[in-house]
């Protein structure tokens, strides 16, 4: 496409998606409010399909992107709630102090996907077409220029675009139909969770997380009054929750300390469980094509990041292409903008998540900020703003690494004066 030019007598639509859940619904959403002609496919027939195997915890790094995507106000209308996090390590909570916190949002899938599936078919520009799964891409002067999407009965659609997107979440069919190359690393936990009703875990609704080193447990507060459980031990725990996936539930999340009262309450739903979950990292972007949410990066789940990056990839690249779809620049500037704002939003945080995803313990590195950050204040702010992926890890641990020394300094300096039964006080560092 030419500088200037719309295309229109190429293309039917401006950009075809596949995958109508968070990431795909979202850049539909955008890019028929910037005046786009956007064909969203979904092989699912069910308006009403959502995924089961998650958390539904969106990070409060993506809340802005909600508020200017106007899904904020939307989401609190079904029922959303808005949370803050905490952490039980070792040493104790880290916890932001009060007014400190940012707010993530949680509110289940089968009520969140629905609606935003509803409120991108109802976009002006966007045409939502479910029950067609896409089965290959069609290629023009060596850029991807739309799908071949199919029916249950076999009849075929030919869908052309300037842009493909590909969001159809992890094991992405479309990147690997475009043969974008993937980088796998292996995952050494598993995962089971389900939704109960009883006593909140907390009377503020924050949401919590216990770092057992290595396993990991977490209470996420949600929508009518329910709370999703969750447990993501190693896998040589596995047998006994095949065994009995509720019993070891419950007791795994029960035993945690200053447990959740997951004994007190009654589950409603299934338990849902997750063995394997490969971390799986591609390129966002090829020749008239772009990945967002989960086709692009897919990470451990245990750090309940997938919801908010499929909002916040999904709006980084509306923003990119849309002048191109515009007719006001080639796409391949859009789709370069695209991919340098991914790699500077969610890289750095990918390898270190997927670093920590194969089981290990913590290394020294964690252990000394997580102890401090239990006992400092200033820490556990930052900590809890790089945890909800709001500040990114070069900016927190160039500070965090070396008043971590600190504090944990002055803390053995407490305990040597103790144990000598020195009179000697010390502030809290603040």
């Amino acid at each position: 496409m030419r500088n200037g030019e719309r295309n229109s007598g190429d293309s039917a639509y401006d950009a075809v998606i596949v995958g109508a859940s968070l990431a795909g619904c979202t850049t539909a959403i955008a890019l028929g409010r910037g005046g786009a002609r956007v064909a969203l496919v979904e092989k699912r027939p069910d308006p009403a399909a959502f995924k089961r195997t998650c958390s539904h915890f969106i990070q409060a790094s993506a809340v802005p992107a909600l508020e200017r995507l106007d899904l904020l106000e939307p989401i609190m209308e079904a029922g959303g709630l808005r949370t803050k996090m905490r952490a039980w390590t070792p040493w104790g909570w880290i916890q932001a102090p009060a007014g400190q916190a940012r707010e993530g949002v949680n509110l289940r899938r089968e009520r969140l996907d629905p609606m935003v599936r509803e409120i991108a078919a109802a976009t002006p520009g966007v045409e939502l077409m479910l029950g067609l799964g896409a089965t290959r891409l069609i290629h023009e002067d060596g850029a991807i220029a739309g799908v071949v999407a199919a029916s249950p009965n076999g009849e075929e659609t030919e869908l052309r675009a300037q842009l493909t997107v590909g969001a159809d979440g992890r094991e992405s069919s479309i990147a690997e139909l475009a043969a974008v190359k993937v980088k796998t690393s292996p995952h050494g936990r598993f995962a089971y969770g389900a939704y109960f009703e009883g006593p909140p875990p907390t009377a503020d609704g924050t949401s919590s997380i216990w770092m057992l080193d290595p396993h990991w447990v977490a209470a996420f507060p949600t929508d009518s009054g329910l709370t999703f459980y969750a447990a993501m031990p190693t896998k040589e725990l596995l047998p006994e929750f095949r065994e009995d996936p509720e019993a070891a539930l419950v007791s795994f999340v029960g035993d945690a300390p200053e447990a959740p009262p997951i004994r007190a309450s009654q589950r409603v739903g299934p338990v849902l469980g997750k063995l394997e979950m490969p971390n799986e990292v591609r390129e966002p972007v090829a020749p008239g094509l772009a990945l967002a949410g989960d086709a692009a990066l897919a990470v451990d789940p245990l750090f309940g990041v997938g919801c908010g990056w499929a909002f916040q990839s999904a709006e980084w690249l509306a923003n990119s292409v849309s002048p191109a779809l515009r007719g006001e620049e080639e796409l391949a500037a859009g789709l370069k903008r695209y991919r340098r704002a991914h790699h500077r939003g969610l890289r750095g945080h990918a390898t270190i998540i997927n670093d920590y995803a194969n089981g290990r313990r913590m290394n020294p590195g964690e252990r000394l900020v997580f102890s401090a950050a239990a006992r400092d204040a200033r820490l556990a702010t930052a900590f809890e703003a790089f945890g909800t992926r709001s500040i990114g890890p070069a900016r927190f641990f160039a500070t965090a690494i070396p008043r971590a020394v600190a504090v944990n300094a002055r803390q053995a300096l407490r305990s040597r004066d103790r144990s000598l039964g020195g009179g000697a006080t010390y502030a809290r560092s603040g």
